[in-house]
């Protein structure tokens, strides 16, 4: 049910993406975890593994759309960026940040109208290059609207482009720095590539105290062309927000691999330590929270690979994958930040020492939910879907298991980025309604609660603008979809009912939490908090189910895996 490493064959993928794949976990585990914590705490830049990346071809096959290629095993394949992502997470959240930004900064790339540029970047992609995305500001962080970098028309296809950006990763080694502006003369907004080692282009400092490098750059009387356009207009301002939905996916998997890693690490060291005559994972409450980590990364992975699907079989007249990718950015990454302190209540003071995957894990598993936009950013565009999603369903086909060897050609030509409350979904109790068991049971009544707070005691006006209220109302919300993909993903998986069961287990405990937040809240009216203290629920005690799930499912990882040292 989770990765790995030492026993993964990547069996579900072709012989090339396979070889990428176990080539990756070999350069990693041939670097060990010493060296690799060593250069984590020194800070140094990786160039080993850039080369790595340019000797094996990985950029220009994982990231270049089939069309524009001659390598028959270069597609744009998002199953596969998938699992490169969870590797990447899995080993090092830096190295993952490298490939991260890479794909963002290719977006306006493979979704501009520039053809000579893309021509040019399947080129540097050979060579082993990496790119950056140079959206975000330091007055406006992601606020488009305000962005402050503008190009100066000067005539006969040539500009000048000034201003700063802020945040924005590779942007010391980018061969391409993809570049968002506004157009002095007509207030079109408009994607252009900055060089770094141009001289006009002033790389002012890495803004973080990390190993990857996160920069602030600044154009000053910066040259560019036609010839460097990638888009202009509403089309680039679709460009921003679709890469986002592409690049978004990534933050989830990375997440699922940094919690799984910890998890190994959290789970022998707590079986092999003997504590008053016992070993750690004797006592009961250990073995609950154990049990808790356990479930909540075995709902993550089946979350997001059925969220995968969607993404994948995506069409003009199907986006539904629209909530279902900012759920991937933010639910999956929050929880993996609940895994980690789970697993952290269990090690301790374990959890600090220097020579331990999981000490890097806990400050960067806190960094993920707040890239791309905050969760308060995710989950204002979740709310969007709610009316709909709840109670205007519409007929679609089913959407299959999606892991065949084709590029994702929808995710470049995503169209225009407005209507998102014109959306709809398919009915959720189709999945809810296709299994019983007790807690899915309960579960379906916290829900038919949540409708009727909706309809019976809706927020007034006041409640609206309370952000902290409609964060946990979309919280409960976001807990209903979260199940409902859980679920789907659970049959064609082949998932021990038990252990969905018991996955349904912390999906009560959670409702009933956000239900209590919204119950004490100071504006909560008498009719909402009547029907708050309905949703709170207690999962279905089954001392039998629980202890299956630990001796079968969680006991056994004890010593699956230990990274080289």
């Amino acid at each position: 049910m989770i990765l790995n490493p030492s026993k993964e064959k990547f069996e579900h993928l072709d012989k090339a993406s396979k070889e990428i794949m176990l080539k990756t976990i070999d350069f990693f585990e041939k670097r060990g975890l010493k060296q690799l914590k060593e250069d984590y705490h020194e800070r140094v830049w990786y160039s080993d593994f850039i080369n790595f990346l340019k000797e094996n071809k990985i950029f220009s096959t994982l990231l270049t759309p089939a069309k524009y290629s001659n390598n028959p095993d270069a597609r744009w394949d998002t199953q596969r960026i998938c699992d490169f992502s969870e590797l990447l997470g899995f080993y090092s959240l830096e190295y993952w940040y490298t490939w991260q930004v890479t794909i963002l900064g290719l977006g306006p790339i493979w979704m501009g109208n520039n053809e000579e540029i893309k021509k040019k970047t399947v080129k540097l992609l050979e060579e082993g290059a990496i790119f950056a995305f140079g959206l975000s500001e330091k007055e406006h962080g992601a606020d488009l609207y305000s962005s402050d970098m503008v190009i100066k028309p000067l005539g006969d296809g040539k500009y000048e482009a000034n201003g700063d950006k802020y945040y924005i990763g590779n942007a010391n080694e980018a061969a391409y720095v993809s570049t968002f502006a506004k157009d002095t003369k007509t207030d079109e907004y408009v994607w252009f590539v900055a060089e770094p080692k141009h001289e006009k282009y002033d790389l002012v400092k890495n803004v973080v105290n990390w190993q990857s490098y996160v920069a602030e750059y600044a154009l000053h009387d910066y040259p560019v062309t036609d010839a460097e356009i990638l888009s202009r207009g509403n089309e680039a301002w679709y460009s921003s927000l679709n890469t986002i939905n592409v690049g978004k996916f990534n933050l989830g998997w990375g997440a699922i691999g940094i919690a799984t890693h910890s998890f190994y690490e959290a789970i022998t060291h707590a079986s092999n330590r003997n504590l008053y005559g016992k070993f750690v994972t004797e006592f009961p409450h250990i073995k609950q929270l154990f049990t808790d980590a356990y479930t909540r990364l075995v709902a993550m992975r089946l979350f997001a690979a059925r969220a995968k699907d969607y993404m994948r079989s995506a069409t003009l007249d199907d986006r539904r994958y629209l909530l279902f990718n900012p759920m991937v950015k933010m639910k999956v990454t929050t929880q993996g930040d609940e895994v980690i302190n789970l697993l952290w209540d269990v090690i301790a003071a374990k959890g600090f020492e220097k020579d331990m995957r999981f000490e890097g894990a806990t400050q960067e598993i806190k960094a993920l939910p707040k890239l791309e936009g905050t969760v308060h950013v995710n989950m204002a565009l979740i709310i969007k879907f709610m009316a709909n999603y709840f109670f205007k369903p519409k007929e679609y086909s089913e959407i299959s298991k999606r892991i065949d060897a084709v590029n994702d050609d929808f995710l470049f030509n995503q169209g225009p980025t407005r209507g998102l409350r014109d959306i709809q979904f398919h009915d959720y109790k189709i999945a809810y309604n296709s299994i019983s068991l007790p807690n899915i049971e309960i579960f379906k009544t916290q829900i038919e609660l949540l409708k009727e707070l909706l309809i019976k005691a809706k927020p007034t006006d006041e409640q609206a603008k309370d952000i902290d209220f409609l964060l946990n109302l979309g919280e409960l919300f976001t807990l209903v979809v979260y199940g409902q993909l859980i679920i789907e993903n659970a049959k064609i998986e082949k998932v021990d009912d038990q252990l969905l069961d018991q996955i349904f287990d912390f999906m009560i405990r959670d409702f009933s939490k956000y239900a209590l937040q919204i119950y004490s809240k100071t504006s909560s009216t008498d009719k909402q908090m009547e029907i708050c203290m309905n949703m709170i629920k207690k999962p279905m005690v089954n001392v039998e189910r629980f202890q299956n799930i630990w001796e079968n499912h969680v006991k056994p990882y004890n010593g699956a895996y230990k990274m080289n040292e």
